[in-house]
């Protein structure tokens, strides 16, 4: 179960109080808003209207880029310390899941009791907001990161780069899968909660280009490793998306739309997906 975040109740569309003309939120207070609610980074957070919202979910990649490269960073430093590549590959999974205090793992594991739980939406929303973690959230839970793990510890098996850029695009490629999750069209199963906060924020038109971002941003931690690593980076992060994509289409076919547990559990989508990939390419 999440823990409690310091929001308001904010439903699709603007938040009661908001006139209709609120202004546009700047870059600056997207990547605020971005930093500040995705990460534990001590990021204060001006704004909490939909705009603001808007702008972060679409800062949301280079959220991705700083959390992938800060996990890049120890696990090649490890490695170049003469540490073994599995030792590299459990740091670098392990510092997202500090960065974002677990919240997004944990959302895996309630989608997973959720949707195994096998029961109508309402009744499955429930579960999910229980605090306890069932049988099908801990096999998941152990699945998922036994994967991420083995994946980066391979690609650090073959030098710090490859695993480096591997760190960067599993990143990447999470948050982008949030920008995506939070495009109009797609609406928050409750009307409370982080997940209602963000939900139907992205325009349409905004979310493809924010996947391309996410390639672009992945193939750019690649080129150290040459011109056909950064094409694989990229191939891999797109994959990785189109994970997220299928997992959050069955989540909104169940649920009636996404919740903060859903986003955790596409970001975790994608990561694993995108790792899986980049091994294989």
């Amino acid at each position: 179960m999440i823990p409690p975040v310091i929001l308001p109740v904010i439903p699709p569309g603007l938040p009661p109080g908001t006139p209709a003309d609120a202004a546009p939120a700047s870059a600056a207070e997207g990547l605020r808003f971005a930093f500040g609610t995705l990460t534990v980074l001590p990021v204060r957070v001006a704004r909490w209207d939909r705009p603001a919202a808007r702008a972060g979910m679409v800062c949301a990649p280079v959220v991705g880029l700083v959390v992938g490269g800060l996990a890049a960073a120890a696990g090649a430093a490890l490695l170049l310390c003469g540490a073994s590549a599995l030792l590299a590959g459990i740091v670098g999974t392990a510092v997202p899941a500090v960065l974002t205090r677990g919240l997004h793992l944990d959302g895996l594991a309630d989608v997973a009791d959720g949707l195994g739980s096998g029961k109508p939406a309402d009744a499955a929303l429930r579960v999910m907001k229980q605090s306890d973690i069932g049988p099908f959230g801990v096999v998941t839970l152990v699945f998922v990161l036994l994967a991420q793990v083995a994946a980066l510890a391979e690609l650090y098996a073959r030098g710090w780069a490859a695993g480096a850029a591997g760190a960067v695009a599993a990143g990447v490629a999470a948050r982008g899968a949030l920008a995506l999750a939070a495009r109009r069209g797609v609406p928050a199963a409750r009307p409370e909660g982080l997940g209602a906060a963000v939900a139907e924020t992205v325009p349409r038109a905004v979310a493809p280009a924010a996947a391309g971002c996410c390639a672009v941003l992945a193939a750019g931690g690649a080129l150290p490793t040459g011109g056909t690593a950064a094409l694989a980076a990229a191939a891999a992060t797109v994959l990785g998306l189109c994970a997220a994509e299928l997992l959050l289409r069955h989540c909104v076919r169940r649920f009636g739309g996404v919740t903060g547990d859903v986003f955790g559990g596409v970001a975790e989508a994608a990561a694993s997906c995108t790792l899986v990939v980049a091994v294989l390419l």
